[in-house]
């Protein structure tokens, strides 16, 4: 799933290449990825984008005061081209979403939303403001936000009993972090997943603090400035804990060990953040005995 770096590398990337084009065609492929009526998605067409902004894990472009918005969920993707095909895309087939044809000057530019997978979950809003977009308007604090700051994050810390790896990916208390950069925090700050967030002394939540900035900033940096087909090797090319179970610890040398659920994994190394204990791979138990 692209999370907040990869999401701001599009952002960014589609902000210095759409700023100052004409959306002139939509395609609507899946009417499923399509959450909003009204505006119409027609309404985009003939307008020129204003400016692209990452919202947490959505991003939105501003058509002239209408907002194409998308969240690109847990198989989504973005292609871009400069060699647009005219060719109309059946409803329903394949795997692209949506697609968006643009004009800069001379050039014609081309966008699609493709989605892997059966399980459909990519999402398209119209909209007039980009909080009119529920995602948007639940989203928590953005991490890299300078109102952001340590009193904000130990007061979100100290008034909840939830586990800290399912904090730090809920959007609604802090916007943009998803399974694998809080595998990445949570490593770098040597805390176990299962810690119970208010459990954490202030020294453990200054290093959580400082580890979510210099994660996420260090992969921002990486991600801005490549082009989509470049990000996801970009991304898992700086994992050091994440994706990478069997493996050795680049800190200890400890053996990288997984918890695997209905959908999804976390990844945690036992000398670096549990203090050797092997945690149970099921969700209702801490640790095996």
């Amino acid at each position: 799933m692209p999370e907040l770096p990869e999401v701001a590398g599009l952002s960014a990337f589609l902000d210095t290449q759409l700023q100052g084009a004409v959306l002139t065609k939509v395609q609507i492929v899946s009417f499923a990825v399509l959450k909003t009526a009204d505006p119409p998605y027609t309404a985009l067409e003939g307008q020129e984008i204003i400016g692209v902004k990452r919202h947490g894990k959505f991003i939105s472009l501003d058509a002239s005061g209408v907002y194409l918005v998308f969240h690109l969920a847990k198989a989504g993707w973005l292609q871009y081209t400069e060699s647009p095909t005219a060719a109309r895309l059946r409803l329903g087939k394949g795997h692209i979403a949506a697609r968006f044809a643009f004009l800069r000057g001379p050039e014609h530019l081309g966008v699609d939303l493709t989605e892997a997978g059966t399980r459909k979950s990519l999402a398209v809003y119209v909209v007039r403001d980009a909080q009119d977009v529920p995602g948007i308007a639940s989203l928590g604090p953005d991490p890299l936000d300078s109102s952001f700051d340590g009193g904000t994050f130990a007061g979100i810390l100290g008034s909840s009993s939830q586990q800290i790896k399912g904090l730090l990916r809920s959007q609604g208390v802090i916007a943009g972090i998803g399974n694998a950069y809080s595998d990445e925090i949570l490593h770098a700050a040597r805390i176990s997943p299962f810690a119970i967030a208010k459990s954490l002394d202030s020294d453990s939540v200054q290093v959580l603090y400082d580890c979510i900035h210099s994660v996420l900033g260090a992969a921002v940096s990486d991600a801005v400035g490549k082009a989509p087909d470049q990000l996801k090797d970009v991304k898992r090319s700086t994992m050091r804990i994440h994706g990478r179970t069997g493996q050795p610890c680049p800190v200890c040398g400890d053996t990288v060990r997984e918890v695997s659920f209905a959908d999804t994994a976390l990844q945690y190394c036992p000398t670096c953040q549990t203090k050797g204990k092997i945690l149970a791979d099921r969700r209702t138990s801490r640790f095996l005995k």
